[in-house]
């Protein structure tokens, strides 16, 4: 049993230690006119597109440890400043508010998002094999586990970075 908890940390690990890698490489060397560029009026840029996969594995893995989310705990909401709600995380938002998201320092970007890995890290080492078992959705058919859960918000979080990348090449071509 033990065997089986190792390895899937072993995999939840390696798969958001891709994104925790990927972070720092689409942000790296982009100015922040660079990084708010859309390659139409209804696209995400680079910077809300890191910005909302932190927050969204921020709330979902804070939610699931029974923590405080970073975001207000540790007061990023603060220093990003940016003109939404508090609670906003980016989900289903219009096009027009992700058009009014700011960013001075592209560096807060990476750091936020090493904040968020180093939580989500912890969380994964204190899941037994019944946290993981442990439905926490029962509105879904199948109920949601946790370990579904974890799986779908590392889904969600690499599908953002895949498009941060995209956006950073067309972005590259301009």
């Amino acid at each position: 049993m033990s065997d089986d908890i190792d390895l899937t940390r072993d995999l939840l690990r390696d798969g958001f230690g891709r994104v925790a890698e990927g972070v720092p490489a689409v942000v790296d060397g982009l100015s922040p006119d660079q990084l708010l560029w859309r390659p139409d009026a209804d696209a995400n840029h680079i910077a809300w597109l890191v910005w909302h996969l932190g927050r969204q594995q921020d709330g979902q893995v804070s939610h699931l440890a029974g923590r405080r989310s970073l975001w207000t705990g540790d007061d990023w909401v603060g220093r990003f400043a940016l003109p939404y709600d508090r609670s906003a995380s980016g989900y289903g938002m219009p096009s027009d508010d992700v058009g009014r998201f700011t960013l001075d320092e592209p560096q807060l970007l990476v750091d936020y998002y090493a904040a968020v890995h180093a939580m989500t890290t912890d969380v994964l080492e204190q899941l037994t094999p019944d946290d993981l078992r442990e439905v926490i959705d029962t509105s879904w058919d199948p109920p949601v586990t946790a370990m579904a859960r974890l799986v779908s918000i590392l889904e969600d979080a690499t599908k953002h970075l895949g498009q941060a990348e995209y956006v950073r090449g067309l972005a590259d071509r301009r």
